[in-house]
């Protein structure tokens, strides 16, 4: 279980501490926030608002100069940006001849963002404001306006006139001013009398002159936890803020964290959690379930949804955070005929240090949402096609005989899989670039093996370095000066898995050029084209540090404080990795492959994530579906769970289910504990190790139309894996589920079965279109809860009507193996008859589709025209020729009809027509067949083999 000791409460947390007392004390009614604009201070040029709020301490009215910027862009965002005047021009003092940067950190936004900042030129100052207030018109048509009130300062964002987000509303903005520590003057003790315990830390609670009387300063100048004490040598700098969204009762988001997608109460309100939400990366051994305790990543990024609306914030801010989230339930006045009483969710930021920086979503769209943070952030960086299919990881594969005879095993039972992983006993003592010579004694020959399969090798590569003697990588490491310091500016050193360690500094951008050094083929010898790398313990973990962590008071690149940059540290090494994985030889630039586990916003650019270390318990399994779902509704959709749960030893039964459940996930890997027992999925024998295998060949069955969904979240930020409310944003019954879920846009909806001995579940249908069992086309329709037979060989999985599914049938050893393969199209027809669907291909490995080597299709029927079109999508490129030649071979071999309508019955052929065939070919016929409805089962029917090319455009006609 989680050792709760080694994590702070928010009790425990000063800042957090200070914050929530400050909430309390606002809740009164006679308070009035200190923080007002100064309106003569207001400018407005391009797009942007510049001003100065003011901060009125308590006593003798002095003020605190915070600069304040609101800049509309050009893509309906508004942001929102506060600093503090002091600490910007440099003109505060350090406490203990600190070297850390006295501005408040500003850089968050150089790791974070990557577009999506053009200024609206279209923004305009309101003539009309009322006295006390200023009002901007921005986004498409002016249809968006920020009312900023000038006392108490507030701004409302609203959208066509109605108010969607409000800033200080509840008057909780708190930015910890910068002030001097006043020292008590030493009084000389009678050394016969002997200190009572508890008297210093008595006399430091002392109020001082500057502050109000009870202000609590006994976590302003130093704070100790677990045997640790953080120096802060700027005092107290937190900066908070509540945001609330008025009518909205479900928010989403701010990953990581093992609980529901829609998020709960953290003060009052029933089943509420007693702590805010953490997000602070932490390396959480055996985390618990259902709790707003921190995780590994973070994702600052809530969206707020009712039916018709999603909006969010991002609050860009790299430093421990915690957000509390309070429901309150407006009552409807009885007077106030036929008006329902609405849901206020209520919102409390809190960040340790770092300038307020936060971006405004006004939707209205859950696409549109994903799509404005994917274009300030990054879309998913489009992965090379091995590896969205399954991976094989334990800690560890011990020789690399046992990788070889692993890899035989998978053939022999011909169990399809791509990627067979080693995680850290691989090493020699430890030390990473390096190969233990009594157990991995041929690497070369090893990576020769498994290419024979298009199979490749992952190899993990963590941020620790071990300070050790006679290892070339930490004594370079030390003599360039980039790792991490402490405090005092020396080269930090703590404890990890090879002992002592020093940690890289990816900050630093003669880092990121060293990393990439060690990847060439030439220094980490062993290596080929098919190893790529896994990136773990980067939040970082540090076994003997505070919070399994680095202190805060370390500094790093630029002499920012740990404290400042925490969260996307992680993402700075993941990043470093991605970088060396580009170009490893010169001339050989490939997509790279890299793992995570800590994350910020941004990561999706450079890899995939996982859920780190879960338990071998039904409860896991269920708890990795919203934990999933929620990764791709924050923009990172590229993630998965460990399959089999990481520690202890899961039943025959978990693991089947498992695998069942693992194959909707984006990235698809089983992994387990050097102490567990061997899982692989031949070991558990029959029937189980059939079902496992049934379920792995609909993944790769169904790996284009993964590949199209990997496509569109590359281009679009749209979710892979996509919850209810995103697909069916209308349907209010269904905002709240979270354990079933759709596979990008090709309507199929999968609901695992993750709970032990089930033999059925209930699938929730939104809408009144026709769904359609996946493997015998049983119809459900009604919106409402259905009721699916599911015994452990069945998989649930139906298709919603209307879509077009792209498959491949051929069972291969690997995804490398179907490159050429013919592809299947499911055509499920609609209540209209209708139905269109996309697919993406491209070589899989490569950057050349940036220059347009690439097919991408849109396949339409038309009901009422009776016929099967096949339309491209892709604008050509320098590389489109070369590339279609390449496909010029690969064919659709195989239609089929789902709710196929019964004027076909007795129908026999069908006429094919493709563009670019010789006038004897361009309209051929082609054999049809036809099978009636069968119960409930749908009628449907099959073209054999119709020989058009994928890369072309064509037309059958069914008429």
């Amino acid at each position: 279980m989680v050792k709760h000791e080694n994590f702070k409460t928010c009790a425990q947390s000063g800042f957090c501490k200070r914050n929530r007392q400050f909430a309390d004390d606002a809740a009164s009614s006679s308070w009035t926030s200190p923080y007002a604009l100064d309106p003569a201070s207001v400018t407005f040029k391009d797009g942007q608002l510049a001003a100065t709020v003011l901060k009125t301490l308590k006593e003798g009215g002095e003020k605190v100069r915070l600069p304040l910027i609101v800049t509309f862009l050009e893509s309906g965002v508004a942001r929102v940006t506060l600093d503090e005047e002091k600490r910007q021009k440099g003109d505060i003092v350090l406490r203990g001849d600190s070297k850390a940067r006295k501005e408040r950190y500003n850089e968050a936004a150089n790791w974070a963002i990557v577009g999506g900042l053009e200024v609206a030129t279209g923004a305009a100052l309101s003539a009309e404001a009322e006295t006390g207030y200023t009002k901007v018109f921005y986004g498409d048509g002016g249809k968006h306006q920020a009312v900023i009130r000038h006392h108490p300062f507030s701004i409302e964002f609203q959208r066509d006139g109605e108010t969607q987000v409000k800033f200080n509303d509840r008057g909780l903005l708190n930015l910890e001013h910068w002030r001097q520590k006043v020292e008590k003057p030493k009084v000389e003790e009678n050394k016969d009398e002997e200190k009572k315990e508890g008297e210093e830390e008595k006399k430091e609670e002392e109020p001082k002159v500057e502050e109000p009387q009870g202000e609590d300063e006994s976590t302003w100048w130093d704070e100790t936890f677990g045997g640790n004490t953080d120096s802060k040598p700027r005092g107290p700098e937190a900066i908070a803020l509540d945001i609330t969204f008025p009518g909205y009762e479900h928010v989403y988001g701010i990953p990581e964290h093992a609980t529901g997608l829609s998020l709960k109460t953290t003060r009052g309100g029933d089943g509420a959690y007693s702590e805010p939400y953490r997000l602070y990366n932490a390396d959480v051994f055996e985390y618990e379930l259902d709790s707003p305790m921190t995780l590994y990543g973070a994702i600052p990024l809530m969206q707020a949804h009712r039916k018709g609306s999603t909006v969010g914030v991002f609050w860009m801010n790299a430093a421990e955070t915690w957000v509390d989230v309070v429901k309150t339930k407006s009552t409807t006045n009885p007077l106030s005929l036929g008006l329902l009483g609405h849901t206020n969710t209520q919102t409390h930021w809190i960040s340790e240090s770092g300038i307020m920086d936060v971006f405004v979503f006004l939707g209205p769209t859950p696409q549109d949402l994903t799509r404005q943070y994917g274009e300030l952030t990054g879309f998913t960086a489009m992965p090379q096609s091995f590896a969205i299919a399954y991976h094989q990881c334990r800690w560890n594969y011990v020789t690399d005989e046992d990788v070889k005879d692993v890899d035989r095993k998978f053939d022999k039972f011909k169990i399809p899989y791509d990627v067979i992983w080693l995680d850290i006993e691989y090493t020699q003592e430890k030390k990473y670039f390096t190969w233990d010579p009594l157990t991995f004694v041929n690497p070369t020959k090893m990576h020769k093996h498994l290419n024979k399969r298009d199979r490749k090798l992952v190899a993990i590569i963590d941020p620790h370095i071990k300070n050790t003697n006679d290892y070339p990588v930490i004594d370079e490491m030390k003599k360039k000066g980039l790792a991490v310091k402490n405090k005092d500016g020396n080269d930090y050193e703590g404890w990890c898995w090879p002992g002592s360690s020093m940690w890289i500094d990816c900050f630093n951008p003669a880092a990121i050029a060293w990393w990439k050094t060690l990847f060439k083929y030439d220094s980490f010898k062993g290596t080929a084209p098919n190893t790529f790398i896994w990136n773990d313990m980067n939040e970082p973990s540090v076994f003997n540090g505070p919070e399994t962590t680095m202190p805060k008071d370390n500094l790093h690149h630029g002499n920012w404080e740990h404290r400042d940059v925490h969260n996307i540290n992680g993402m700075t090494f993941h990043n470093a990795t991605y970088e060396a994985l580009l170009e490893r030889k010169k001339g050989e630039v490939r997509r790279p492959f890299a793992l995570t586990r800590s994350f910020y916003s941004g990561s999706q650019r450079v890899g995939a994530m996982w859920t780190g270390d879960n338990l071998a318990e039904w409860s896991h399994l269920h708890a990795s579906i919203p934990m999933v779902l929620n990764q791709g509704i924050s923009g990172f959709p590229f993630a998965g769970a460990d399959v089999g749960g990481f520690f202890g030893n899961p039943s025959k039964e978990l693991l089947t289910r498992w695998y069942q459940a693992g194959i909707y996930y984006p990235f698809f890997r089983g992994h387990a504990h050097i102490d567990t027992r061997r899982r692989e999925p031949y070991i558990p024998g029959a029937p189980y190790t059939e079902i496992i295998t049934q379920a792995l060949r609909l993944r790769y069955q169904l790996l284009p139309a993964w590949y199209t969904a990997f496509h569109e979240a590359s281009t679009t930020g749209a979710p892979i894996v996509r919850p209810n409310f995103y697909i069916h944003p209308e349907d209010e019954s269904s905002f709240a589920i979270d354990d079933q879920l759709y596979i990008g846009s090709t309507g199929l909806l999968a609901k695992p079965v993750t709970h032990e001995g089930a033999d059925s579940v209930s699938v929730y249908i939104a809408d009144d279109q026709p769904y359609f069992d996946y493997f015998d086309y049983t119809l459900y329709q009604g919106a409402g809860h259905h009721t699916i037979a599911a015994p452990l060989e069945k998989i649930p999985l139906l298709m919603q009507g209307g879509h077009i599914i792209p498959r491949r049938d051929r069972p291969r050893r690997s995804s490398g193996l179907m490159k050429y393969d013919p592809f299947t199209l499911v055509v499920v027809l609609d209540k209209d008859g209708n139905a269109q669907g996309t697919l993406y291909v491209d070589d899989g490995e490569t950057f050349d589709y940036q220059h347009g080597a690439y097919i991408h299709r849109r396949f339409g029927f038309d009901g009422k025209r009776s016929a099967l079109t096949s339309i491209g999508l892709g604008t050509r490129g320098a590389k489109t020729d070369a590339y279609l030649k390449t496909m010029a071979k690969v064919r659709i071999e195989k239609i089929i009809v789902v709710n196929a309508p019964s004027a076909w019955k007795g129908k026999s052929e069908v006429v094919v027509s493709e563009e670019g065939a010789k006038e004897s070919a361009r309209r051929k016929k082609v054999a049809f067949e036809y099978f009636e409805k069968d119960g409930k089962k749908a009628a449907w029917a099959v073209v054999r083999d119709p020989k058009v090319g994928v890369g072309k455009g064509w037309k059958i006609d069914f008429s």
